[in-house]
């Protein structure tokens, strides 16, 4: 591809705007090929041209998902994950924890510090206040363990605490009558990813059964999706998200809003893992999934962001 100035893109875009109808294919084209800072330059360029900003002009050009997916691209990824979450947590009105579950318990402690910047920055509230008002109980005590935390981001694991921690999970589930959440929201939001996969095979070798199990057996409701969030993405984020895309996709009717949520936020982290995980485990490549599920300038859009159909 001709690589093109932010200038260039800029006019482009604006003739693209101009006249009846919008050319929403232009639009598609350049943006879904620029990365966040090639965007970032992009508005700043828009702005100063035609004294008005591109995402508003976006947003009065474009309609339905497509909107939503190009707005939420034109962010850069941590305003972005701020963005979600906020919506997520009432921002919009409709509350979605799922989806704030999703977005936090899946992101490492250096993006977490970034988006908690920029919420507060951007909302004027601190993220932790938004989650102390909408979730509750164990959900919330994590969430908010989780984001306060500052974990180990490398690969190194301590064995002996690897089997500490393994057997207190086993105690406070299993092994007992109910279960003592407390533990699970200490190491679950405590540890590092690379331990916690260790734990989880740790878990495996000397129980017989899984982590995994074992947290669907002890938990339920929306403490157990950020558990589940925690420890599948220690283990294999790829994995997840290919797993999650699949339920979006399955059975009558899309889950559109975690179709786009999650292309256009993991685009430029691991989409070509997910996409891999994806074939590999539905026997099918995710562009023909999302080419099947989705339509128009919406389906131009995503299939853009996934980029060629291995």
């Amino acid at each position: 591809m001709m690589l093109s100035s932010p200038r260039d893109d800029a006019i482009q875009l604006h003739r693209a705007f101009k006249g009846f109808g919008c050319d929403t294919t232009t639009v598609i084209n350049i943006l879904a090929h620029r990365d966040a800072t090639q965007r970032a330059y992009l508005k700043q360029e828009y702005k100063t041209m035609y004294h008005e900003e591109l995402s508003k002009r976006l947003s009065s050009e474009l309609s339905g998902n497509t909107k939503k997916s190009v707005l939420l691209w034109m962010h850069d990824p941590a305003t972005r994950d701020a963005t979600i979450i906020r919506q997520a947590l009432g921002g919009e009105a409709v509350v979605d924890l799922k989806a704030a579950t999703e977005v936090i318990c899946s992101r490492t402690p250096s993006q977490i510090l970034q988006f908690k910047n920029i919420y507060f920055a951007t909302f004027g509230v601190y993220l932790e206040h938004d989650i102390e008002f909408q979730a509750s109980g164990d959900h919330k005590n994590l969430l908010l363990a989780y984001v306060g935390t500052p974990r180990y981001e490398g690969l190194e694991v301590d064995r002996a605490t690897v089997e500490y921690d393994a057997k207190a999970l086993f105690k406070a589930g299993e092994k007992r009558l109910g279960t003592d959440e407390k533990t699970f929201v200490q190491i679950f939001s405590g540890r590092s990813s690379a331990h916690l996969a260790a734990v989880s095979a740790a878990y495996h070798s000397m129980y017989g059964s899984s982590l995994e199990k074992a947290v669907k057996k002890e938990t339920s409701g929306y403490f157990e999706h950020a558990l589940l969030t925690i420890l599948r993405c220690a283990e294999h984020p790829g994995m997840y998200f290919a797993k999650v895309l699949h339920k979006a996709m399955k059975g009558l009717g899309t889950d559109d809003s975690t179709l786009l949520r999650v292309i256009v936020s993991r685009a430029e982290i691991d989409l070509q893992f997910i996409k891999a995980e994806y074939r590999k485990k539905y026997g099918k490549t995710l562009n023909d999934a999302v080419h099947s599920e989705t339509s128009g300038n919406y389906r131009a859009f995503l299939l853009a962001l996934l980029g060629p159909n291995h």
